[in-house]
């Protein structure tokens, strides 16, 4: 635990470099988890097995045949939030080795603080990437819902969240006022002890107007606005708790400006903010724009790209810290589905620095791209860097579906990437990390046979207080069961473990917590990247269920044009529904309609009639005309057999597409 002291970020504009460099990080003896910067030294560039399995168009792995089961993998990193919980424990608990813990948390501030997630192997609360966490698990659901109802684990996904957000409720008591911390990583870090025998310090943080602490403030609003999307069709009145939640911490870490780490110097040595509260500002207003469809938050992304570096900053790294490559994607797909038109030129920006971490990823930046190793994995810090390159692969298949939604490629300073190969990538990452590396070693514990046994984690490493119920001590846990070279008594399933180092070298030690130490940051992407493939291997060999217009499965609805041809149809429209559920004693549908160019020519302008349409729609530009919309900004021609989707939402039939006018 805690995540290294640099993040090395550089200000691009669109004057690329040629030059190839990376870097590589010197070793250091560490004591216990203090982490001192590193020195950089210039490393050669190597050209890894994925890449050139990418450059030749080669399939870089397959499930079936390497016997990876993401839906195995998806199971078991949502298990590992359950690992990680602080408080009282529900009855339908599903990790049996932990009990109830630290259930009188704020207590001695006069606030209730019991609950939320540890950390990672140790028992602090830090607010910044526990709320990054929640983001990221709200994140997945949106964009793969479907993908995780069908693994079944849509109630595991939406309980992980929740229990992040009912303890930001409660630590979030007045407007302008949060806790942020609990407990502190210096006194944790002295005793090796189970959650439920602690013995430190359990002090209390907050930030405040006197002490501002805009990074976590904004942080804490961005995850409580993913989530309300998340919990909008199934609780609507916690939904609506959540935004009001959002929109006033917004407004506190906007109105009061301050770096976090200034106010709660406790968090400097563990979690500090090398990029400060810009990217959180920028990255808390698009997620309220995308919970309210209200243009003020978009208009603060637009007006603040440049001076909050939203456009200004090309980043290699996206984490708990670095918010820029997240926003930059997030802030895309406004253009994709449209809804955006008055900020296009700026939103156009943000996509333009979103490519620019892509395909740094890819090796295609023609200069500053991210490091790999030799076994293929991208390498971006000595510590824990599997929790970086979770991240890294959640947004190459969210953008993956977002150029598919817009019948694009990624286009880089080193060539053009289809959506399928950028998945495809981010494949070959999650492929590594179950096994697929010179190790042969799963780096998700309790996924294969192969995996790290000695994991930095107290609650893992000690046996269960079932097992053992005698308290064990502070200094006893070191003496007995930190070093102790036999593996742990306690598996955590799902957990990522930080990973190997830049040779593909991995030593299952739990004194090398660089390597084996889990954390919540790390595994919340996981989340939606094993959902997404897990959806890709569930979609080979199926035909896909399209809906007629009375949700009857097997039919398509085709319209032509005023002036088509005789018996042949300008367009074609077939509808499909992605996901449903039941509120309130009615059923709801997304609708997902692709359009396909059948007239035999350029289409370059499309007018569409939408009719019965009671929810809302993403993907299509509406006019002024009632039930009239047209092409999306980003789609300026559909080529003869191109074609694009739109998506909406609601309950009852599906709407009537027809085609109104086209040329």
């Amino acid at each position: 635990m805690p995540p290294p002291l640099w993040h090395f970020m550089r200000l691009q504009y669109l004057l690329l470099t040629s030059s190839f460099h990376t870097w590589m990080a010197v070793s250091a003896t560490f004591v216990f988890d203090c982490v001192p910067p590193p020195k950089r030294t210039m490393a050669r560039p190597i050209m890894s097995f994925a890449l050139a399995a990418l450059m030749l168009g080669c399939s870089l792995s397959s499930a079936a045949a390497d016997g990876f089961s993401y839906r195995e993998a998806l199971t078991k990193s949502l298990l590992f939030f359950e690992a990680q919980r602080s408080g009282k424990l529900p009855a339908d608990q599903r990790v049996k080795w932990r009990g109830d813990s630290a259930l009188k948390d704020g207590y001695d501030q006069g606030v209730d603080l019991v609950g939320g997630y540890y950390d990672a192997g140790d028992h602090v609360k830090f607010g910044l990437p526990m709320a990054y966490a929640v983001t990221m698990l709200s994140w997945s659901v949106i964009e793969f819902e479907k993908e995780i109802v069908d693994a079944g684990q849509l109630e595991f996904a939406l309980d992980a969240i929740r229990w992040g957000t009912d303890y930001f409720v409660k630590a979030h008591r007045q407007p302008d006022l949060l806790w942020v911390q609990v407990g502190d990583g210096d006194s944790d870090h002295i005793c090796w002890e189970r959650a439920e025998d602690m013995t430190t310090p359990r002090t209390a943080y907050k930030v405040d107007c006197e002490h501002p602490g805009s990074e976590v403030a904004a942080e804490t609003a961005a995850a409580m606005a993913a989530a309300s999307i998340v919990f909008r069709p199934y609780d609507s009145k916690y939904s609506d708790l959540l935004l009001l939640h959002a929109r006033q911490l917004f407004s506190f870490a906007d109105t009061y400006r301050g770096r976090y780490d200034d106010s709660v110097h406790s968090v400097r040595k563990y979690y500090p903010s090398s990029t400060g509260y810009s990217d959180e500002l920028l990255w808390a207003a698009a997620w309220l724009f995308e919970a309210t469809d209200d243009k003020f938050y978009l208009n603060y992304v637009a007006q603040n790209a440049v001076v909050l570096g939203g456009t200004g900053w090309a980043v290699t790294e996206y984490s708990w810290d670095n918010k820029y490559a997240g926003l930059q994607v997030l802030l895309t797909k406004v253009l994709v589905r449209g809804g955006g038109e008055t900020c296009n030129a700026t939103l156009n920006q943000y996509k333009a620095k979103a490519e620019f971490f892509l395909c740094a990823c890819l090796q295609k930046n023609n200069g500053d791209n991210v490091e790999m190793t030799p076994g293929g994995l991208l390498y971006f810090h000595d510590w824990q860097n599997l929790q970086y390159v979770s991240s890294a692969a959640f947004l190459m298949a969210v953008y993956s579906n977002y150029l598919r939604m817009a019948n694009a490629n990624l286009v880089c300073p080193d060539g053009q990437i289809s959506p399928e190969m950028l998945l495809k990538f981010a494949e070959s990452q999650a492929d590594y990390i179950l096994g697929k590396n010179p190790k042969s070693m799963s780096y998700l514990v309790g996924y294969g046979s192969n995996y790290p046994t000695h994991v930095h984690h107290r609650g893992a490493s000690v046996p269960s207080i079932f097992e053992l119920p005698s308290a064990v001590g502070c200094i006893d846990g070191f003496d007995y069961w930190y070093v102790n070279k036999d593996s742990n008594p306690n598996v955590i399933e799902g957990a990522l473990v930080g990973g190997p180092d830049l040779k593909d070298e991995f030593y299952d030690d739990r004194c090398k917590y660089e390597q084996t130490e889990p954390s919540i940051a790390g595994n919340a992407p996981l989340v939606g990247l094993f959902a997404a493939l897990d959806g890709l291997e569930g979609d080979k060999g199926h035909s896909p269920k399209y809906s007629a217009p009375d949700s009857s499965p097997g039919s398509k609805h085709k319209s032509a044009g005023p002036n088509p041809k005789p018996n042949e149809a300008a367009v074609e429209f077939v509808h499909t529904i992605t996901n449903t559920w039941k509120y309130q004693g009615e059923d709801y549908y997304r609708h997902q309609v692709a359009v396909k160019n059948t007239c035999g020519e350029r289409i370059t302008y499309l007018k569409l009639k939408i009719e019965n349409l009671t929810g809302p729609l993403w993907g299509l530009s509406q006019t002024q005309e009632k039930k009239m919309y047209e092409l999306p900004p980003w789609l300026q021609v559909l080529e003869p057999g191109a074609g694009f989707v739109f998506v909406y939402i609601q309950g009852g039939p599906q709407a009537a597409v027809s085609v109104v006018a086209y040329r």
